[in-house]
This record gives structure tokens, sequence and C-alpha cells, in this order.
């Protein structure tokens, strides 16, 4: 469990502002060290160590989208907005979770929930160090080192800026993300299938419109924008 997050939250309704502080502060590993009622106000605080952002949507004057650009150096940001049409640009902005008001208390949980589960990805993850040969990599996790073999990995999972390594024994965690993973010559033989995943070509056994089904019966959705990537399978 993370030990200590700090937390920034900005939203332009007062009483909206005061029920999330009350939220927050029922976590014990969370320190509320600023709350403004416009994103102006806060970004002189951007100089400072945040680790969550909670911020509104609609805010007067610059909107949390754009902060949030402004703050992409936060890791972690949950909107919670007044504006439900918005729920696909934020998620653009790195975006951990969209939660639309009012504000219920076990929607706030389940969101903290995704937040700490995070940074202990986060805390356990590391880039890849090194290539061993053609057919091997070695990957750092939580201070123990992993050699996994390329040929061993049936599918690449995004999440945020890291990618899972997912195999038939293990799931590893690289500090990389899914799209600088494609990048690299040695992943040449995935196919990227969904925003969210990654798969060798030599283990799709099938696909129908919508998923791609593996060897040992793995389903995964196909995204609308992949579709095209996908005409080599079709007959």
């Amino acid at each position: 469990m993370i030990t200590y997050l700090k937390c920034m939250i900005i939203d332009n309704d007062e009483l909206d502002r005061l029920v999330l502080q009350h939220h927050v502060r029922q976590y014990d590993n969370i320190e509320i060290i600023a709350s403004f009622d416009s994103a102006e106000k806060a970004i002189p605080y951007l100089e400072f160590p945040i680790d969550l952002l909670i911020s509104e949507t609609n805010l007067n004057g610059m909107s949390g989208l754009e902060f949030r650009k402004l703050a992409h150096k936060i890791p972690a940001c949950i909107f919670v907005s007044s504006q439900p049409e918005l729920a696909a640009e934020a998620f653009e902005t790195d975006t951990l979770d969209f939660v639309t008001k009012p504000l219920k208390t076990e929607r706030f949980q389940q969101s903290i929930q995704k937040v700490f589960n995070f940074f202990e990805t986060k805390e356990k993850c590391d880039s890849f160090d090194a290539l061993l040969g053609e057919n091997c990599i070695k990957i750092k996790e939580g201070g123990n080192t992993s050699q996994v073999k390329l040929t061993d990995i049936l599918y690449l999972e995004a999440l945020k800026d890291y990618t899972r390594l997912v195999t038939h024994e293990k799931k590893h965690c690289v500090l990389d993300s899914l799209g600088n993973i494609l990048n690299k010559s040695f992943f040449d033989s995935f196919v990227r299938i969904h925003r969210s995943y990654a798969v060798p070509r030599h283990f799709i056994r099938g696909k129908s419109s919508n998923e791609i089904e593996l060897i040992h019966q793995i389903r995964l959705p196909i995204g609308r924008t992949y579709k095209e990537k996908l005409s080599f399978l079709d007959p």
C-alpha cells in the first residue's frame, strides 16, 4: 500500500469542494496540500511535488482540462465533473478516472482505489534494463530481475505510462508506454488491436468483428480504429 500521497483539489463550487475534502480526509495516507476555486490560483503550486490532482472540468477561466495539460507532471488525475459529455476528451489528457456529479461515496472509493493501484504498480515497475540476445529481455520489478523470452509473451496491455507483459506463467510490468514498446524493433511481430492491447501475430487463432482470439482461449477486444491493421486476417 502507498504510504503517503499529496493531493490538490480544484472546484469553483464551494460546497462541492468541501465534499471532496471530506471524502479525501477519510484516507490517512492522503494529504490535501492545496484546495482552490480556480485553476489560475493553482498554477504556482505546480512547482511543488504533488501526486494526485482532483479537479472539476467546468471552472471559471481556465478549464480543468486545460489545467491538466499544464499539470502533466502530476502522476495521477481524477476529474469529478458536472460535464459528463467531456469524459472521452478528459481521458485524452492523461486522466486516471472521470467521476460525474453528484459525487457518491462508493464511486469515489472506487476511484481512489484506482489511484492506489496505480501507485503500487508504479513502485514495483522499472523500465527495460537491457536486451539479452535476440529473443530475451531483462526486466527489473521491485528489486528483482526477471528474464522474459519474447516468444513467451501472450499479449501487451497498456497501463497509462506502464505496460504489462502477460505470459502464461506471470504478468510483468515495465515503465514504458505501449506505443514506445511497439516502436522497438524486437516487437515487430506484435500488432496493436486496441488502445490498450497488442498481440503477437503468430498467437492469433481467430477474429470476429470485435474480438481477437489467441492461444489458451484468450479473447481481447478490437478497437474500432485498429480494425484496418488486422485486415491480414481477413479471408
